[in-house]
């Protein structure tokens, strides 16, 4: 989906293909046709934008095979559907019944990571519709904070400054400029927006610069404000956003919000949880380390949870979800007189890890669920001005 923005410039707005597992060109092929041109054709749209996640065997097969690259771009071109970004965050596995830590390997300092990524962007250079020239890609904050020493840092920095040369050699060749975003996470070398300014000023190339993930922002309790005025203060590149909304509990002490936490603590993903103390950021990697006895997040401050749920659809109370925070992101974002960053990407991966009750239970269902998420980011797009284009 295309908007114009009052500056003049167009904002891309897509949806995240990681809700759809597939490890596999075939299964990438088999994603377009069950599952995001029925999304497009649910919103009664000609042309749909997708975020493709695209894991190391079906990169593979795309950067090795240059009849494989302009197949996937026929098939895109006929079912109505473009890419601008990609996914470039889990390697392989993100559709396994146990995620958890695996999201996190291999991380910047091994090898794989850079020629993974660098395989992405030669293929996402390819991808770009005719009239597009710019291409974004969201990748690992360097990696997750255990086992990660000086050395191993000095790998990381070495190999996205490797990156951002390949980057300028990749738009040098094609004409196609492309850009990669380091994603903060909780628990990760790089947790928050303040923690990416560092290592992104270190690099100081216009190429490497940060994905604002609004679930992750609300998880850490940054305010969004702060932390996108910090960013534009020091220059870093905000490349790409991803819209998602976070799990909210105001009293986790009560007995009722306890019970309601646990039914989104399942076995798939990581659920890091925080709550902010005035000594600082308190947190767990997982929301049941949380809900344990004895745990050591304080009972009378608010949780959040690392737990994307649906943009359109707050859990019941007691819960609720951080859209709110999603708002004011968006609204700095590309509410003002020159958007922060163009490429805008609904990321609602955990459909099929919410409460039994809540999942959609056919292909239909989640079709309805992924074009509500779109809608209403569509409406908040435009409540900001931003005009929907064919």
């Amino acid at each position: 989906m295309r908007f114009r923005h009052p500056d003049g410039s167009t904002v891309h707005l897509a949806y995240c293909t990681n809700v759809h597992p597939a490890e596999t060109l075939d299964g990438v092929l088999a994603q377009l046709r069950d599952h995001c041109e029925p999304v497009r054709r649910r919103l009664g749209r000609d042309r749909l934008g997708i975020g493709l996640w695209l894991a190391r065997d079906a990169a593979h097969a795309l950067v090795t095979d240059p009849a494989a690259l302009r197949g996937l771009r026929t098939e895109l071109d006929r079912r109505g559907l473009e890419v601008v970004t990609l996914n470039g965050f889990p390697y392989e596995g993100f559709g396994a019944e146990e995620v958890k830590y695996r999201v996190y390997t291999p991380d910047w300092a091994d090898p794989e990571r850079l020629d993974h990524t660098t395989s992405l962007a030669r293929v996402l250079a390819g991808l770009l519709p005719d009239d597009v020239t710019d291409g974004t890609i969201s990748t690992l904050p360097l990696a997750w904070r255990t086992a990660y020493d000086d050395t191993r840092a000095d790998k990381a920095r070495t190999a996205l400054v490797t990156l951002a040369e390949r980057l300028d050699a990749l738009q040098e060749l094609t004409g196609r400029s492309i850009r990669v975003g380091l994603e903060p996470e909780p628990g990760c070398v790089v947790e928050t927006t303040h923690d990416a300014i560092a290592p992104l000023t270190a690099i100081a190339h216009d190429r490497i610069g940060i994905c604002v993930d609004t679930c992750h922002l609300a998880t850490s309790f940054e305010d969004p404000y702060t932390a996108l005025g910090a960013l534009t203060d020091a220059r870093v590149p905000i490349v790409k956003s991803q819209l998602s909304a976070a799990l909210h509990a105001e009293q986790p002490s009560l007995p009722e919000v306890r019970e309601a936490l646990a039914a989104f603590a399942e076995p798939r993903f990581l659920h890091q949880t925080r709550a902010a103390t005035p000594a600082g950021l308190h947190g767990t990697d997982d929301l049941d380390e949380a809900l344990a006895d004895g745990g050591t997040l304080p009972g009378t401050l608010p949780w959040r949870a690392h737990f994307h749920v649906p943009l359109h659809a707050a859990p019941a109370a007691p819960l609720t979800s951080t859209l709110p925070v999603l708002k004011a992101a968006l609204t700095r974002l590309v509410g003002g007189p020159h958007p922060l960053t163009r490429h805008l990407e609904v990321e609602t991966y955990t459909w099929q890890a919410l409460p039994p009750e809540l999942r959609p239970r056919a292909r239909a269902q989640l079709t309805d669920g992924i074009a509500a998420e779109l809608t209403l980011a569509r409406d908040l797009l435009t409540d900001l001005g931003l005009k929907e284009l064919p």
